[in-house]
């Protein structure tokens, strides 16, 4: 199952990028309240940004690349990895591409207050309808935007076409489901977040089976990028690793995300979860996420490339 945590786009995990070009999810944007929403995909891109970083250097590092000239970041959301490319890659323009108009107006915000404006770019699109008109690149970076695909290896066929010679596709996908919390809270049974990661998985499968053309895939990146034409250039994990105590930005963010799932797995949790939850969200309870003091932040983003002969 992918890892939705964080970069900051799509709202069906915990995430952080990958938000949405993918309109043909199974949730209406239009539905949204971006300006509720904007500000949280914002934050939690934020609080990965070290990882993103990481990440991008990683890629600009690789032996034999390319100079990178254009940047497709597909299902930018608010776009604070679009901007770290923009700084992973000084010499590049960044074109932001998304299917959210608000989300597209906070990317231009952010990179003009940033001193980037000149290089960062927006693009209104969805993804996959739209990915003809996007233009040739040399890097198409995909954040937790492809699993919100029916056909994965169709719409990656789709990113390698977009290739300029040498260029490369960078998915991030997979990786390791957030851990906040330790297995025994002192109340409710030992073990709620494994039991809500069950759930979440439940309801991940569901949401991918609802999706139009939905095709079941292995997802082996490396044999996907090889099927599409594409040469296989590694995978690496970057870790998020916040120890308890977190601080206050940190912490909202935990707080903000327990709440999210309790709304949205309720149905798939018994009674004594519900209540527990009920608990860490009281901010009057002391062994609640407001004031317990052992509550951390650990997690890990997959970063999987493939170029292009």
């Amino acid at each position: 199952m992918s890892n939705h945590t964080g970069h900051g786009h799509h709202h069906d995990g915990n995430h952080g990028h990958g938000h949405g070009a993918a309109h043909g999810s199974h949730q209406d944007p239009l539905d949204l309240d971006w300006g509720v929403m904007g500000p949280l995909l914002e934050q939690n891109a934020e609080l990965s940004s070290e990882q993103y970083t990481e990440a991008a250097r990683w890629v600009a590092g690789l032996p034999d690349a390319p100079k990178v000239r254009r940047i497709l970041d597909i299902g930018s959301g608010p776009g604070v990895i679009s901007c770290l490319l923009a700084e992973a890659f000084p010499g590049a323009e960044v074109v932001a591409v998304d299917g959210t108009p608000a989300l597209l107006e906070r990317t231009r915000n952010r990179a003009e207050r940033l001193g980037l404006g000149d290089r960062v770019t927006t693009l209104h699109a969805d993804v996959p309808a739209g990915l003809a008109g996007l233009g040739s690149a040399d890097l198409v970076w995909a954040g937790n935007t492809l699993h919100h695909m029916g056909d994965q290896r169709a719409v990656l066929a789709g990113f390698a076409a977009l290739l300029n010679p040498g260029g490369t596709v960078a998915l991030v996908e997979g990786g390791l489901q957030p851990r906040q919390l330790p297995r025994d809270l002192g109340f409710g049974r030992p073990g709620l977040e494994a039991r809500m990661e069950a759930a979440h998985a439940e309801a991940f499968e569901e949401m991918r089976a609802d999706l139009p053309g939905a095709t079941r895939e292995n997802e082996d990146w490396a044999a996907l990028f090889t099927a599409v034409g594409l040469a296989p250039q590694g995978t690496r994990g970057f870790l998020l690793d916040l120890p308890a105590p977190l601080g206050d930005v940190a912490r909202d963010h935990v707080i903000a995300e327990f709440a999210r799932r309790r709304d949205g797995l309720g149905d798939r949790l018994d009674a004594e979860d519900i209540a527990a939850l009920d608990r860490l969200l009281d901010p009057e309870d002391p062994a609640g996420l407001h004031l317990r003091r052992d509550t951390y932040l650990l997690m890990a983003r997959t970063v999987h490339l493939g170029r292009r002969a």
